[in-house]
């Protein structure tokens, strides 16, 4: 009886294999609207001006904030094991909503 109630509440996913590899990224824009976030995820190389788009996510706003929390959670757990992320556009301030400053380059900034 435990067995079948646990059968019931697990989910099977499964991962294709042109998707092992996975896409690298290291740009993403976010857009959204009422009822949606656009999620795009680019490669932009050293001394280029323009790519193209890698990936496209669209997520319900509920769906977007759980998987803020999920990745707080896991970069916590990160810097934790492997120590702190430093990242030199973000401001000085100690407070937990430290501003972040966009690097130059991708601000259109010389």
């Amino acid at each position: 009886m435990e067995e079948d109630k646990e059968n019931k509440d697990s989910v099977s996913i499964n991962l294709d294999d042109s998707l092992v590899e996975g896409v690298y990224s290291n740009l993403a824009i976010v857009m959204h609207s009422q009822s949606e976030f656009i999620l795009d995820f680019i490669r932009l190389l050293p001394h280029q001006q323009q790519s193209r788009v890698k990936s496209r996510i669209v997520m319900s706003p509920d769906n977007v904030k759980r998987l803020a929390h999920l990745l707080l959670k896991n970069l916590e757990d990160y810097e934790q094991n492997f120590g702190e992320i430093y990242l030199p556009e973000m401001s000085s301030s100690k407070s937990d909503e430290a501003e972040f400053q966009f690097p130059r380059h991708l601000k259109g900034e010389a």
